[in-house]
């Protein structure tokens, strides 16, 4: 079953259905939903282009530029794995970087690795050791990185450096107990703060920059997987949800949300390929 991740761009809202390999849009203005590409490869995350129409995915075991009905390949850095592997969550940082997290199909612990693209397609390694990478997602500035490891329950923050895209050591922002589900895809509203959707809580969290508990919004779907800001203002956060591995689903698991934030979001930021 699918995973899928939101993003918004140009008063549409585009997320993925990754096993399926699919990406959709729905423009609010009209209510329309439709499929706008099948990958027939997992799709994790995609960023939209800064100067065209089109996407950097990550997707399959690399990362590729989807435009004018083409996938083309810029880095396949995990076919050599000695698991199967594939990527999951990822985003542009305010230079127009794209990162993106791998992990292998059976979650094998510390089998996953961070990746980040440069504006001139060079790929590079920048974490390795994760488990179920989810984020990141950067502080407005684009100084602070949040990056999630699922399996870990943990959510870290990173210094970076939005000039050379380097990481700093990281610092412990959010552990989740057992029995508080699982922190799954970010976003960061205008204020900074860290909006987490928690996987098999029914729930998302809002925390701080330094990482104390803000609020929690209690969600009619059992597994939400990430979020993101649109809509007039950047006050809609829209929340996927999944269906993936429940005996019983309800009516809302498996589709889009929308609720009302109290603060406004950032846009979603662009990458940038010279």
């Amino acid at each position: 079953m699918p995973r899928p991740w939101p993003l918004r761009l140009n008063r549409r809202a585009i997320w993925v259905d990754l096993l399926a390999g699919e990406l959709w849009q729905h423009r609010p203005r009209t209510g329309r939903t439709h499929r706008l590409r099948t990958l027939g490869t997992p799709l994790g995350a995609v960023a939209p282009l800064r100067e065209a129409e089109g996407w950097i995915a990550a997707c399959g075991t690399g990362l590729a530029l989807l435009r004018h009905g083409r996938v083309d390949w810029i880095a396949r850095p995990e076919d050599a794995a000695p698991t199967p592997m594939r990527m999951n969550d990822g985003c542009a940082d305010i230079r127009g970087r794209f990162l993106a997290g791998s992990m292998a199909y059976d979650a094998s612990p510390g089998a996953g690795s961070l990746y980040r693209m440069d504006t001139d397609g060079t790929v590079t390694k920048i974490l390795d050791g994760l488990t179920i990478p989810n984020g990141p997602a950067f502080s407005p500035d684009g100084i602070v990185m949040y990056l999630a490891d699922s399996a870990q329950r943990r959510i870290h923050a990173y210094p970076y450096d939005p000039d050379t895209g380097t990481l700093g050591a990281p610092r412990p922002f959010a552990e989740l107990a057992a029995h508080e589900g699982v922190p799954d895809g970010m976003a960061v509203d205008r204020q900074g703060h860290v909006w987490s959707a928690e996987w098999g809580a029914s729930r998302i969290r809002r925390y701080s920059p330094d990482g104390t508990l803000d609020r929690a919004l209690p969600l009619p779907a059992q597994q939400p997987t990430s979020c993101a800001f649109g809509g007039p203002g950047l006050t809609d956060l829209y929340i996927t949800t999944a269906t993936y591995a429940l005996d019983t689903p309800n009516s809302t698991d498996g589709r889009t949300l929308v609720l009302n934030s109290p603060v406004a979001g950032l846009p979603t930021a662009t990458a940038h390929l010279t």
